[in-house]
């Protein structure tokens, strides 16, 4: 296998905004000490987009945070725009803006306020500040909304904002800390525009980090960590291009795709399966071309066709040599039998159902309905409606008026016995941050009714099958992002529910615990439990039986991904993505502006 971006820039010049020479820094958290940065050398040159790419816990954060001087290097030295970062923090402030991945906006403030204190904080000019807001308010587009209170914009509308007030001093160097994670296709495009505007008309030097692969290829250099050591650096196609030979594409008539992707990553020499449209992406250890009869002797017909490489295969290809992926399952252990009736089943069903807040409607007569075993995705853009259609489902909230039903069960009559049948994992992952790993399961096996043998043997089966074993008396709070989401998953199967309810689970966890988290569902689905999920992430949507697209409470289109995706075809766009979708039905029916 190729080895990370051979062509990589191994020497700093004076054209670099920022130079790490053997640069460590160590946590320590209860009697472990952490090493986020290890005897680190890179640099980022002047003028362009680098980006900053990793697993979960591989250092991009403290990096960032150490290139604004907010944290000081144990070992080591970091010069910024030619000044000691760790002696002279004071000096490049004034050059630099940082937007960390929770930016600090006032949310009972409006938009224009919070650009006004951000002015006043960074000591702007009154007579400078009049055209600044005016270009910003442009590029952002938030100009028809100055009035409204930042905590009633979308999630994309907010990271616009921040971004907005991290530039009202224009800097020399901009710091991004996973600036899309979270925001929908439509808002990711419109920030990565805004990024490209500045690099071109205002000279700004970018470092980005993102948990987007996709993204990687936009940028002009990609910085590749892990584990607090540079693996790599250089442009995208440094790292691409000596992957050829080793990707193709497979198809086999009559086959689920993940079935077919589960099947390929249990086969010797197979680096990497994922579903991509109709076809399953396939990454080889070697060059030489797989015979298909020897590759999965059971799949007839099968159809392998080489593709182009692109950096995601490079990405997990060098991770999977220290990393190596689980192919453990939630099926095995207290997830055993199959779940009973028929595949033909509706076990959910939606019926004009409306939500109302005060004046405001969320949902607006919604219908469709998930039969069993089915993966049922949710799309939308930020604040189209989904969470709340999710949270009526679970029997959390009330619906204004229709008619639900989970498992057979009214949810307007019977919510806590519906509840009895769900599983579900929130956006934000419910856990307890002070309790440990196992006082988490065990809290939660308890609130589903568990005691006794019965709790004690599912909590060792949910360390066994997350491996939450070597971290049980770990504080959740503690775990880095990718063991977080094991953690919510384990504690809302717990009870071996019915039907799965998936809020955004993948949301800023890394793509090879993304491959985890998904090779669990697909399981889970097969075995007969009923999945729906919400995602920002487009390529998910394929792993999905069908597809609900939703905008402004209400829903646009239904149907299989093929279905969807047939509807963007155009003679611009013969074959479109589930991407390229989306973005269409969204801005084909993207309501009227209002500027309050």
């Amino acid at each position: 296998m190729p080895g990370p971006g051979q062509s990589m820039h191994t020497v700093a010049t004076e054209d670099s905004v920022i130079i790490l020479e053997g640069v460590s820094k160590y946590f320590v958290t209860g009697k472990r000490k952490i090493a986020a940065l290890q005897n680190v050398d890179m640099f980022v040159r002047r003028g362009i987009i680098t980006g900053l790419i990793g697993p979960d816990g591989a250092g991009k954060t403290t990096l960032m945070r150490m290139s604004t001087g907010l944290l000081a290097p144990d070992a080591g030295k970091i010069t910024i725009l030619g000044i000691d970062a760790t002696s002279d923090s004071l000096l490049m402030e004034a050059s630099i803006g940082y937007m960390p991945q929770r930016f600090g906006l006032y949310e009972d403030l409006t938009v224009m306020e919070n650009m006004k204190l951000y002015a006043d904080l960074h000591e702007v000019p009154e007579e400078l500040r009049p055209p600044r807001f005016e270009e910003l308010l442009h590029m952002t587009g938030l100009g028809p909304f100055i009035s409204r209170l930042a905590g009633r914009l979308s999630g994309g509308m907010k990271q616009k904002l921040g971004l907005a007030c991290t530039l009202v001093r224009p800097p020399q160097l901009l710091l991004l800390d996973e600036p899309t994670v979270g925001v929908d296709p439509v808002s990711r495009r419109e920030l990565w525009s805004i990024v490209y505007r500045l690099v071109r008309e205002e000279g700004m030097s970018v470092l980005l980090s993102t948990a987007y692969l996709d993204e990687a290829e936009r940028c002009n250099d990609v910085i590749l960590f892990h584990e607090g050591r540079l693996l790599g650096q250089g442009p995208p196609e440094s790292f691409s291009e000596p992957m050829q030979g080793h990707t193709y594409s497979v198809s086999v008539p009559g086959m689920k795709n993940r079935v077919l992707q589960g099947d390929l990553l249990r086969c010797p020499d197979v680096t990497d399966a994922v579903v991509q449209g109709d076809r399953v992406r396939l990454v080889m250890e070697g060059t030489v071309p797989p015979e298909p009869a020897a590759l999965l002797p059971s799949a007839k017909n099968m159809s392998l066709t080489p593709v182009r490489p692109r950096f995601e295969d490079a990405f997990i290809s060098i991770l999977r040599r220290s990393r190596p992926v689980s192919l453990k399952t939630a099926d095995e252990g207290i997830v055993t039998a199959a779940h009973t009736g028929t595949s033909d089943d509706h076990i959910i069903e939606v019926k004009n159902v409306q939500r109302k807040f005060g004046d405001f409607y969320a949902v607006k007569r919604i219908t469709f309905s998930v039969k069993k075993g089915e993966v049922f995705g949710l799309l939308g853009a930020n604040g189209a409606g989904k969470s709340t259609t999710f949270r009526m489902l679970c029997g959390l909230l009330p619906p204004s008026a229709g008619n639900l039903s989970v498992a057979g069960v009214d949810l307007r009559k019977a919510p806590a016995a519906a509840r009895a049948h769900i599983g579900y994992m929130s956006q934000k992952f419910s856990l307890y941050g002070n309790l440990s790993v196992r006082e988490n399961l065990r809290f939660f096996g308890s609130t589903y009714g568990l005691s006794g043998r019965t709790l004690r043997e599912n909590i060792q089966w949910a360390l066994e099958r997350f491996d939450l074993g070597d971290h049980e008396e770990i504080t959740s709070a503690e775990l880095p992002l990718g063991h977080k989401q094991r953690l919510a998953m384990a504690c809302a199967l717990m009870h071996n529910p019915d039907i799965l309810f998936l809020d955004e689970p993948t949301s800023g966890v890394d793509p090879i615990a993304r491959r985890e988290f998904w090779h669990r569902i697909n399981t889970l689905a097969e075995r007969g439990v009923t999945v729906m999920v919400t995602t920002h992430f487009m390529e998910e949507a394929e792993y999905c039986d069908s597809l609900a697209v939703m905008s402004a409470g209400e829903i646009l289109a239904l149907g299989t991904p093929a279905e969807i995706k047939a509807k963007a075809v155009s003679a611009d766009l013969p074959e479109p993505t589930m991407e390229d979708a989306f973005i269409s039905l969204i801005s084909d029916n993207a309501p009227a502006q209002k500027t309050s």
